[in-house]
């Protein structure tokens, strides 16, 4: 077991990383920096101007608003405006009501809301807000994390300036990880320090189930449950770990108005982590401990590989999300920490290079891939069949293919970033 103060530092890091969340985190970290600018200017503004890094525009401008039936950033900026308190952090929007919407959407058609490229930053998660009302004007920025303000201003005088300081993803990055020390941490912690894991299953079962019973996205989860899709692929665990996965999935791009449990600054990620693990643990009849540590292992083998990845980047978070959910599917099914190496080992062999295009619908179909690729990453591990150190990326130290995976992401897919957004922003 790990000493008691090194325990303490991976739990707050923990709970810094798997927080809740009301739709997608890109659009809703820009409405929480709205919200963060007005109530520093004090009173509604006037005009609105909002300056984004390019992966924070890719990711913002395809899902729904929660509570609004409306796509995309000008709603979120408006009523970030509008109802949005900061204290609520990536729930800032869980206000919003009818009435709202449609003063927002008045400060849509008045144009009083500009949105642009930030150009000449480094900074992949970059929102910059500043309002202006009745002469006076205020100015807040994130960067680094979703939640992370750097920077706030009012009418010259600064109140904050972090700028130079560390962001949240280097904050993250003081707690050490290996997958050895994850694994120990994940399987021989006191169970009362970790329980609190759970409610990550709860907020993102309530999504799916929501999912279930409405018309979210492209229902993706709900399409695997119907007789067509269960003649051909069956009614097995397998199948309702994809449906119930990709139906949280489905409820939160649509802009359902319901919190999930994030993982990393992403709502798709902490499903991803989570709903693959819970589904198999209940279809088995897991134990509580065996569901916690799981769980655990899942979600913390997510934030490992986050530290170097970035929080943004042109690679899917869902092969990341899916690697930590194959590792607890490895622990469910009695498999060992070679067993668990083995499979984040087949799992980078087969996953990297899966390109994100931005948060959007059809998101819950690459979860669907990211997961199908867990569980049978999961199942060769435990038949004893790992990607050899003679195939592409993989090396013997399995720490050692996580950092090539994250090397591509993080570094190698610039272009094919820059390239994605072109293409999204130049659309007939």
């Amino acid at each position: 077991m790990l000493p008691e103060s090194e325990r303490k530092q991976i739990i707050d890091l923990i709970h810094r990383e798997v927080i809740p969340a009301i739709g997608c985190t890109e659009p809703i970290a820009v409405a929480l920096c709205v919200a963060r600018a007005t109530e520093t200017l004090g009173t509604e503004p006037e005009r609105i101007a909002v300056r984004l890094s390019a992966n924070i525009l890719k990711n913002a401008m395809g899902v729904g608003i929660p509570g609004t039936g409306m796509i995309g950033l000008p709603i979120a900026v408006a009523l970030g405006a509008l109802i949005g308190r900061s204290e609520y952090q990536l729930e800032v929007l869980r206000d919003v009501t009818p009435e709202a919407v449609e003063r927002g959407r008045r400060m849509i058609e008045e144009k009083r809301i500009t949105i642009e490229l930030k150009e000449g930053i480094s900074e992949k998660l970059y929102i910059e807000v500043e309002v202006v009302a009745a002469g006076h004007e205020a100015q807040a920025v994130i960067a680094g994390g979703h939640t992370t303000f750097v920077y706030v201003e009012h009418d010259g005088e600064v109140q904050l300036d972090k700028r130079g300081g560390a962001s949240s993803e280097t904050e993250s990055g003081d707690v050490s990880l290996t997958l050895r020390r994850v694994w120990e941490f994940a399987t021989t912690t006191p169970l009362d320090e970790i329980r609190f894991i759970l409610e990550s299953r709860r907020l993102n079962w309530n999504a799916a189930e929501k999912a279930f019973s409405g018309d979210y996205g492209h229902s993706v989860g709900r399409t695997l449950r119907c007789d067509r899709e269960q003649r051909v692929m069956g009614d097995s665990i397998f199948t309702r770990i994809l449906s119930y996965t990709s139906a949280a999935c489905d409820a939160r791009m649509a802009g359902a108005m319901i919190p999930v449990m994030s993982n990393s600054g992403s709502g798709n990620q902490g499903i991803a982590a989570t709903m693959p693990v819970a589904v198999y643990a209940r279809e088995t009849g897991a134990t509580e401990e065996q569901t916690i540590r799981a769980l655990t292992l899942s979600h913390l083998t997510v934030i490992y590989i986050k530290q170097s990845l970035g929080r943004l980047s042109a690679l899917c978070g869902c092969v990341v999300a899916a690697t930590g959910s194959s590792c607890g599917i490895v622990y469910l099914m009695g498999g060992g920490y070679d067993q668990v190496a083995a499979a984040v080992k087949n799992m980078i062999a087969n996953l990297t290079g899966m390109i994100c295009d931005g948060a959007k619908p059809s998101c819950a179909m690459k979860l669907t891939s990211g997961v199908s690729t867990a569980v049978l990453s999961a199942m060769m591990a435990m038949d004893g069949q790992c990607v050899t150190p003679v195939e592409g990326i993989i090396e013997e130290d399995v720490d050692r293919c996580i950092r090539n995976l994250t090397k591509i992401g993080r570094d190698g897919m610039n272009e094919t970033d820059r390239l994605v957004l072109n293409i999204m922003t130049h659309k007939c």
